[in-house]
């Protein structure tokens, strides 16, 4: 088990924007450069690379550019958003089965131009699961998303406010951080209820940006961490799950398509954990799509099933709404869409007490990869 016994000893991140100058390899670099310099940890000292499979850029260049050891421990994790918290949880298993003792996970994108964009090819639109969907109308991830937004919506009479209340709460703590996308733009109930569609029930202000940027984390063992520069943040729990009959993206040939990874990943969490659903004070959920929101916070037992619409009303999903506050900086609908890696960067100025929008009191911080492909959770904590 891996309860505690290695921490996060820091955290880097580029500048977000859109076609940024820099390439997707130069950004990880600077990314991953700046996570030693919070943890003040020589590059010469890492041992241990873990990054998406989405990554452009070959381990050995960054290992190479950075200035890295003898690297003993490598890993990539697909499903594009559902490899997230996986990154940090297999640098995790890493260090503690002695496999590498400082291991960088890192994420950097450049994908704002509309050329670079997933769906911009035809040949990767049609591959492995693409054939049961593209050639009925599914063309884009919102598309398959908004299937399984209105079938939840259909069972548990769910309505845009739900949809409304993460919108508008992410949008908010956008509005607290200086670094996010949307730090100027103030977002109102009415804007997002006039908003145009994008793929119904789903409206433009229910979908990630599209930037470029680079984020990064390092994880050494808790004996190490608590010698380094910053405040260690531990890492209590990590699980990954895929559920059986799961379809990545079009969970609809299945005996519960609202059956998603955080219902898997969930259990396992709170069996290998301290903490319970209840000391959840602080969430960072990938929101991609603003349904995903809903749907973890019922897998991670934040709530009953068919319950998120009540949970989130009355703006408890804001940090100080005195429920659960989610997304502190923004997320991937307001503050940069990097495949959720600011969701744990996030969690670990929350854990440190530096977050824009802190939440007073929270001992540890929930971080959920993509709910619906393959994905992973880590349970953070002081």
């Amino acid at each position: 088990m891996l309860k505690d016994r290695t921490a996060i000893a820091g955290i880097g991140e580029t500048t977000f924007g859109k076609l940024l100058p820099s390439s997707e390899e130069r950004l990880a670099c600077e990314a991953i450069l700046a996570a030693l310099d919070d943890a003040g940890i020589a590059p010469r000292e890492v041992d241990g690379l873990c990054s998406y499979t989405m990554e452009t850029t070959d381990a050995t260049e960054i290992a190479r550019n950075i200035g890295a050891g003898d690297v003993t421990f490598f890993s990539q994790i697909g499903y594009g958003g559902g490899a997230g918290a996986a990154t940090v949880g297999h640098a995790a298993m890493a260090v503690a089965g002695g496999q590498a003792k400082v291991v960088v996970a890192w994420r950097a994108r450049k994908r704002s131009a509309r050329s670079a964009r997933i769906w911009a090819s035809a040949a990767e639109s049609v591959a492995v699961t693409g054939r049961w969907s593209r050639p009925w109308g599914l063309l884009r991830p919102v598309d398959e998303i908004a299937m399984l937004a209105r079938r939840y919506m259909h069972e548990y009479a769910i309505t845009r406010d739900a949809l409304a209340e993460v919108v508008l709460a992410v949008r908010a703590h956008a509005n607290r951080n200086p670094r996010a996308a949307m730090y100027h733009r103030a977002l109102t109930r009415e804007e997002y209820m006039s908003a145009r569609w994008v793929s119904e029930p789903l409206c433009l202000f229910d979908c990630c940006l599209e930037t470029d940027g680079a984020l990064a984390a390092v994880v050494v063992s808790s004996d190490r961490a608590r010698d380094c520069r910053r405040s260690p943040v531990y890492i209590h729990a990590f699980e990954q799950a895929m559920p059986r009959q799961i379809f990545a993206m079009t969970n609809y040939f299945c005996e519960d398509p609202l059956r998603t990874p955080s219902s898997v990943a969930g259990k396992l969490l709170w069996r290998d954990s301290d903490f319970t659903p209840a000391d959840v004070k602080v969430a960072q959920i990938y929101d991609a799509f603003s349904p995903l929101i809903l749907f973890a916070l019922e897998g991670f037992g934040l709530c009953g099933r068919g319950e998120a619409g009540d949970f989130v009303r009355g703006g408890k999903l804001r940090w100080d709404g005195g429920g659960v506050a989610v997304n502190t900086s923004g997320g991937s609908l307001s503050e940069a869409y990097v495949h959720g890696f600011n969701m744990i960067t996030e969690a670990v100025r929350q854990m440190r007490g530096t977050s824009t929008s802190q939440v007073d009191g929270a001992q540890c911080c929930l971080v959920a990869s993509a709910d619906c492909v393959p994905s992973g959770a880590l349970l953070l904590r002081r």
